[in-house]
């Protein structure tokens, strides 16, 4: 993976290629890929602060991070992926690093909240998030609402 990079850029520092290479990504991932009509473009976009990888113009890995009171009452993240092509290359652990990190450093908090497929618990637990008990349907899929202090 020679020619990737990190970046991270709010939605109006977004190349219009860029913009369309994440949204192409995540409905690969969420609307093919795990069969599931939703509503993808929900405005929020614009308030996020948007983290991948890419490798000539693929995203590999991709996540948008908000800060307190957008989401939740705390700082949150979502829309996590790694494309098919860029899986099995831990990018997926690298990319929670990065989401950490970035809440940390531009909104002063280590406090997270989100909202986890249930196939993701452990994963998510082995950075600090716990599992708050409270279950719900999202579009048809089992999620776990999960916080880290």
């Amino acid at each position: 993976m020679s020619n990737m990079v990190w970046k991270i850029k709010t939605f109006d520092e977004f190349t219009v290629p860029e913009l369309y290479s994440v949204l192409k990504a995540r409905i690969d991932v969420f609307v093919i890929e795990q069969n599931c009509p939703y509503p993808d473009l929900d405005n929020y976009d614009q308030k996020a602060v948007h983290i991948w990888a890419e490798e000539d113009g693929q995203v590999l890995a991709y996540c948008r991070v908000f800060d307190k009171g957008i989401k939740y009452d705390e700082t949150s993240f979502g829309r996590v992926l790694t494309t098919e092509q860029a899986r099995g290359k831990s990018l997926g652990k690298q990319l929670i690093q990065y989401a950490v990190e970035t809440i940390e450093n531009r909104f002063h908090t280590s406090e997270i909240k989100i909202s986890a497929q249930d196939y993701l618990l452990r994963f998510y637990s082995g950075f600090g998030f716990v599992d708050t008990g409270k279950k719900y349907l999202e579009d048809d899929i089992p999620h776990t609402e999960m916080i880290r202090k």
